[in-house]
């Protein structure tokens, strides 16, 4: 299989998944968020469990990964921005019930209020890119 369609297929049981789970309607993340329901926290769970095999077990059981030639080490830093970014993204996710794929799959499953919640998505993107510090040469070389 193509990696191309291995995407496709995976976001489509991602999107099902969260449409399953109730988690395409902001009414149920906002209730997790007051302290009223804790099924998010299932949903969490299972992301956690998909991340340690992905992470840390798969490389010990096979040798190349299914779609690439070699596993690759992820070096993420941690700065200001981070933080940042984080913050603004818990405030957007409070007060919009929604994070990314769950809006892309309330949208998906008709909810048009979730425009909303794309477009403001789409300005935080764009102006991340507009206020962000230019890459120095040394990243690009990297990259």
């Amino acid at each position: 299989m193509s990696a191309a369609l291995v995407t496709v297929v995976a976001g489509a049981l991602f999107g099902f998944g969260l449409a399953l789970s109730g988690m395409i309607r902001p009414e149920v993340v906002l209730s997790f968020l007051q302290w009223r329901d804790f099924g998010l926290m299932l949903v969490m769970a299972g992301g956690l469990v998909v991340t340690l095999l992905a992470y840390q077990l798969m490389p010990r059981w096979r040798r190349t990964p299914l779609l690439t030639s070699a596993y690759e080490a992820h070096t993420a830093r941690m700065h200001r921005d981070t933080f940042v970014g984080s913050a603004l993204f818990g405030v957007g996710w409070g007060l919009s019930g929604v994070c990314p794929g769950p809006a892309i799959a309330g949208l998906g499953a008709g909810n048009l209020d979730m425009l909303w919640v794309l477009a403001g998505l789409a300005t935080g993107a764009w102006l991340q890119g507009v206020f962000a510090a230019p890459p120095t040469a040394g990243a690009l070389q990297e990259g």
